[in-house]
């Protein structure tokens, strides 16, 4: 017995005492191929290691998040207006990594733990502006490398103030869950957001409260499938003349899947705004589905578009896409628009349209004889005081009504149009198609 216990606590002192030098090495890989296959996935940002010190029982390191090209590059371009990616701020990250079988050293520190791993660690973050400016992110990054090699982050911040010269920011608690497995791809995220306002001479922003939540896997056709939830309450922006842009509420769900070689995805959207310009409150409702898209065009499509993003000539773009494009449509598959509801004080336009793309010889497709092989059908009504406004300023829509493409039933204005075979119909009226034009 005594033998026994004496091979134990062996055992025990050389997965505390011997086992953090070798699993070190190991998680400082794990946490570098997980922020490597992150910046691939994104394709947006370059992620580099600055330095990395390895001791004993614990390891520093710190990494740079720069954004070089993609959507989010060209969505602060729209926003911001032009720039360089050598303008935009660095993100800096700083990790302390606790490593071994039983990270001991890692209780010392806040939210320290025993349990098994290949590592557990906290981050913080800075912001570097092209001026040479440095600015501390509050809050923490809590990490947690499985034996697995799978990494979990958990980024926590609690509620407090900041002032910095004539802008001052305020915010409730906010906590982020992100976990990565590069072995498989997935990507698992949980997040919520209290309050968040900034004040400046010229501007206000206030964000009452956002969650999501979601997960997200790479396919082997180059898309990814998974599922998401979005929801935000209340969002409002003062640019000094009174609030623009309010948003009292907006939800987005979406999900996808693949059925062998075939994408299937469906997205729903609720958006409440007010304050607006026009109308003092504004509701959009849409409803959306697709099914039997061909999952390697449809990402060869999605690839030319990031590829060719921010760029000014349409025609370059089609150029690289066109035979994708062609080879997504020869394979078929549906569209649906379940539901497009827009409601303000006039009342509410809604609408919904089906398109069926039916299966085609890729080598013999043409886009001239798509609607030949197109089924569709769209539904429209709009309030007749909104129809009838208008078209006292707007001579197009006043043709719409003459030509009978919106007719009066009841107290709205409709139109009805379906396609098959060719043949356009609207309201039961046929229409000539522009074949030659195509």
């Amino acid at each position: 017995m005594k033998k026994s216990v004496i091979v134990i606590l062996v055992l025990l002192a050389a997965v505390v005492l011997v086992s953090p030098a070798i699993v070190g090495r190991l998680a400082e890989q794990s946490m570098d191929r997980n922020l490597n296959w992150a910046a691939d996935e994104s394709g947006s940002v370059k992620v580099t290691s600055e330095h990395y010190t390895r001791s004993w029982f614990s390891s520093e390191g710190q990494h740079r998040i720069e954004m070089r090209d993609g959507n989010l590059l060209t969505a602060l371009q729209t926003i911001a207006g032009p720039m360089s990616a050598d303008d935009l701020p660095v993100l800096v990250i700083n990790t302390q990594l606790d490593h071994g079988l039983i990270p001991v050293t890692s209780m010392a520190r806040d939210k320290g733990s025993l349990a098994p791993g290949l590592g557990s660690a906290v981050s913080t973050m800075r912001v570097e502006l092209s001026d040479g400016t440095v600015i501390d992110v509050p809050g923490k990054i809590y990490s947690k490398v499985t034996l697995g090699g799978s990494l979990h982050s958990s980024y926590a911040l609690v509620a407090g103030t900041r002032d910095d010269g004539d802008v001052s920011a305020s915010w409730d608690d906010v906590k982020i869950d992100v976990t990565t497995d590069p072995s498989s791809g997935k990507v698992t995220y949980d997040g919520a957001l209290g309050k968040l306002a900034f004040v400046s001479p010229n501007e206000n922003m206030t964000l009452n409260a956002l969650t999501f939540r979601g997960q997200q896997q790479p396919t082997e056709f180059g898309v990814s499938t998974g599922e998401t939830l979005i929801e935000l309450d209340g969002l409002a922006i003062d640019q000094g003349m009174g609030q623009i842009g309010g948003l009292s509420k907006m939800t987005v769900k979406g999900k996808s899947s693949l059925d062998d070689s075939d994408l299937n995805g469906a997205v729903t959207m609720n958006m409440v705004m007010q304050n607006l310009p026009r109308f003092d409150e504004m509701s959009i409702d849409v409803a959306m589905s697709f099914s039997g898209a061909d999952a390697v065009s449809l990402a060869r499509v999605q690839q030319a578009l990031e590829d060719n993003t921010g760029s000014p000539d349409p025609k370059s773009l089609y150029a690289s896409m066109q035979n994708d494009l062609k080879r997504l449509f020869a394979a078929g598959f549906d569209l649906s628009f379940d539901q497009i509801k827009v409601t303000f004080p006039e009342g509410t336009v809604s609408s919904k349209a089906q398109f069926t793309f039916a299966e085609r010889d890729p080598a013999a497709f043409e886009w001239s004889t798509l609607l030949l092989s197109t089924e569709a059908s769209a539904d429209l009504s709009v309030p007749a005081p909104f129809v009838e406004s208008q078209a006292q300023d707007n001579a197009q829509v006043g043709m719409l009504v003459g030509g009978g493409f919106l007719q009066k039933r009841n107290s709205d204005y409709v139109m009805e149009a379906e396609l098959k075979k060719g043949l356009l119909t609207i309201n039961g009226a046929p229409m000539p198609m522009p074949f030659g034009s195509l």
